[in-house]
Formats: C-alpha cells, structure tokens, sequence
C-alpha cells in the first residue's frame, strides 16, 4: 500500500518511530506540503500504510496535536490546523515571456469579450448535471472494469450520427476516438503520426496554441497566408509542396472567419492524396455559424483517406467537460486505437455517457439552436456599437474584429483592459510571421451579453485612445 505522506522510517535509528512519524508529518505541515486544513489518515489506516503498531501512530497524532498542528473530530476526522501563521504555498508564477503565461493570459476569465468560452447562461446546466450524476451512479453500482480506451461505445455511435447528419462525415463508430478536447485530439493525432522533422502547413493567422503545439512535436512551422477564401493553397504549393502535414479550420478559420472554397478544398486533397501528406481538420466552431447553415466538413470530400476530422464540445457546451474526438481515416484505425490504449485513454465514462445521452435526446441539437439564436442578436448589437466608433470593423466566426492603427501595441491594450473585467484577444498573437502582423483585438461574441455591450465599449475605447 502506498504511503501518501512519503514518510521515510528508519527501524535501526535510535529515534523513536513515533517521534520520526511526528516530525516528517510535522514538517511537511510547515513547509506547506500538507496546507491547512488538508484530511490526514486515520491513526489506524496510517498504522496500516507504515507497518508500525496503531499505538505508534497514535502517539505521534497526539503530540501533534498537543502542538496545535493538527485537529482531531469523530465527525469531520483529522486534520491539519489552520493556523494564521502557516506557510502559505503558492503555485510558481509562469516565466515572464514563456507560452505558458500567454496560456494563462487568454483562458483567464471569465470576462466580457474572452474568447473559445460559450456563453453560460445558454448551457442547460441543471438537465446536464442531472445526466451526469446519473452516469455517476451507474457506474459505482458496476463492476469495476477497465473502460473502452478509445471513448464509450455509445458516445461513439451518437458522434457518428451527429456527424452524418451536420457535418456530411460517412464514418463509424470504430473511426472516432473520444477525447480530452481539441489539444488532446492533436496531440493524439501527431504521436499517431509520428512526423517530427517533417514541414506542416498552418494558417497565417492561425490559432497560437496549434502551433506552439505542432512545434513542440518537433514539426518545422511552414506559415500560409489567409484571404477570403481561407487558407491559400496556392502559396503552401509554391513555398512548402513537401510539407507533410497541413493543420486548416475550414469551416469558419480561426480567427478571421472565412470559409474555405470548395476551389481550394478540392486542391488542398489533391495535394494532399499526390503528396502523401495528411490534413488534419479543426472543426472551430462546429455548428455555430451565425449566417446561415454550416458548410459539410472537409473530412466528407476527402476520398483518398488522408483528412484528420478533430471536433470537440469545448465552444458548443463547456470547456469544462473536457470533451472531444477525432474521426481517423480506415488505413490509420489500428494506430489510433493503439496510441489511446496505451498513451492517451479517453476521459472518464460518466461524461461521455451523460454527453452521449445529451444527444440521443435531441437536448445537444435544441441547445445549438438556441445558442446561435443569442449569439446571433449579441453578434449584432457588438457591431453597431463597434461601428459606432470606429470603422475597421468585422465578425469572424464568433468574434469581432477590431482593427487598430499600425504600430498599436494590442497586447498592451488588452492587458490594461483585465483590470474592468474584459479580455479582449490581441490580434498579433495569432500571427505566424513577422511580415504578417497586424495590430488588432479579438472580441468574443458568446460573452458579451447584450445589456453589458455599450457599457463595455465605452470602457475599451476609453483605453485604446489613451493608449494610441
């Protein structure tokens, strides 16, 4: 059994073994390692864990609490004190300048205009929770078994539906991979590929965190320009025609909102099947497209089996879920299952059932409906009271675009802008290139309330004009 306080006993040291339980859970109390309040084992389990007689222990928590550090109830149990002058333990700030405090920087919230987070009050919390908890029960009543690592069979068959039906993707259950979210997909996706050394094609602008994550697999960043017609095949053909991969959004591309052409599309899987290359698709923003029904995936062209189709329920539920999953071509199935068993398993089962009875009901598609509704009516009121004030001015997917004068440090302007409770994008984050960086803020649609819009566009163009 293994012992959770990491207490080291030495049986042939003259220390008493009471008093050498006493001091290591004594000095991981001061040094923060156990915080206050933090349950401690009984005197009789931890007896158990060391090997030791249950007086032993039992000695050693009454001399800790003789010492106030720690606090024993038949009701609550024991544990550590909480004392005023106890060690307070923070967590390591992020190295000034490194891809994690730029992480933090983006997902911080919540806050009006943030980014990749759906709107809270259009989420059927209390009907999901009650699933949820359900899923839950079921599976502490089950035999304790090893879980499908691949996703629960019947979240598998629900995607596969869903898929047929709004994205125009033919594919089985035996195709789809659940997982941890968008990132995990990636992740799975690459290690299945294992293309390290080779060049990949990504979207200038594109989505900072695809592509410190594609660098990070040791992949050489190969950056394609972006116009209305989405990534520009022409130039990746000209610049990079033996890239290995391409990594694209093209149902709406992040973040300018383009839809890729079915000109480009059908180049890109020639390219693609001739070059032996793959393309993995990041389905960004699913189903919430404002205008209009959602062009079909790319995945449902591709005939030669070399698109990569990455959904998640990140943007159309929660990120909290941590939901996702990846439609694997036929040839790559075997891999796939194979990396997840062993590498990257698939989150817990009660999730994926609650979500996978989310949409058998019908709950997911009515949710989606309802949610581009509200998003449609903010998306609306942002742009009059954005072109109000200014006139580079544009949506994209599920955000505002805000263009600011060259030479405009829009990081500086979004930082300044936490303080109130907003958290606009800057736009140069999402640049690949030097040559390509334009100044600008990405406003989120889906949290930015109508009644909340006026108020806090008066507040951010109060900062931009003392700030340019």
């Amino acid at each position: 059994m293994t012992n959770p306080l990491r207490l080291e006993l030495d049986r042939s040291a003259k220390t008493p073994l009471a008093e050498q339980i006493r001091k290591g859970i004594g000095a991981a109390i001061e040094s923060g390692v156990l915080a206050p309040g933090a349950r401690l084992p009984s005197w009789q389990d931890l007896a158990a864990q060391l090997g030791v007689a249950r007086g032993t222990v039992r000695a050693a928590y009454e001399r800790l609490s003789s010492a106030q550090l720690i606090v024993a109830s038949r009701a609550t149990g024991t544990h550590v004190a909480n004392r005023p002058f106890a060690a307070a333990v923070q967590e390591a700030a992020p190295d000034p300048g490194s891809f994690l405090e730029t992480y933090r920087e983006l997902t911080a919230g919540p806050a009006i205009f943030q980014m990749g987070v759906p709107a809270q009050e259009t989420f059927p919390a209390k009907l999901f929770s009650r699933l949820h908890t359900q899923a839950v029960r079921a599976e502490m009543s089950a035999p304790a078994l090893y879980p499908d690592p691949r996703g629960e069979l019947e979240l598998r068959r629900e995607i596969a539906g869903y898929l047929a039906l709004a994205r125009g993707i033919a594919c089985t259950a035996a195709q789809i991979v659940i997982t941890g979210g968008f990132s995990s997909g990636l992740g799975l996706a690459l290690r299945v590929l294992n293309l390290e050394g080779k060049k990949v094609w990504v979207e200038d602008p594109g989505f900072p965190f695809t592509r410190h994550g594609l660098a990070l697999a040791g992949l050489s960043i190969a950056a394609i320009p972006v116009d209305s017609d989405g990534i520009d095949v022409g130039y990746g053909l000209d610049h990079a025609p033996d890239a290995a991969l391409a990594v694209v959004t093209p149902g709406q591309q992040a973040p300018l909102g383009f839809t890729l052409s079915l000109a480009r599309r059908a180049r890109l899987l020639d390219w693609a099947a001739q070059q032996r290359a793959w393309v993995i698709e990041d389905d960004y923003l699913s189903e919430l497209q404002l205008k209009g029904r959602a062009t079909p995936a790319l995945a449902s062209l591709d005939r030669a089996g070399r698109v990569i189709h990455i959904g998640s329920f990140s943007k159309t539920l929660t990120p909290a879920l941590r939901l996702g999953f990846v439609v694997a071509p036929p040839s790559l199935m075997p891999r796939f299952a194979d990396v997840a068993a062993c590498l990257a398993p698939a989150p817990a089962p009660p999730v994926q059932l609650a979500t996978a009875e989310f949409l058998r009901d019908g709950h997911y598609l009515r949710h989606l409906r309802r949610t581009k509704r509200v998003y449609a009516a903010q998306g609306d009121a942002l742009l009059k009271s954005l072109r109000a004030r200014a006139t580079d001015v544009a949506i994209g997917g599920l955000a505002a675009i805000l263009r600011l004068p060259d030479g405009t440090c829009d990081l500086s302007i979004a930082r300044e802008t936490a303080a109130f409770g907003l958290a606009p994008t800057p736009l140069s984050l999402w640049s690949a290139s030097k040559g390509s960086v334009r100044s600008g803020l990405l406003l989120g649609i889906a949290t930015a309330p109508q009644k909340r819009i006026e108020a806090a566009c008066e507040r951010l163009f109060g900062i931009i004009e003392r700030l340019t």
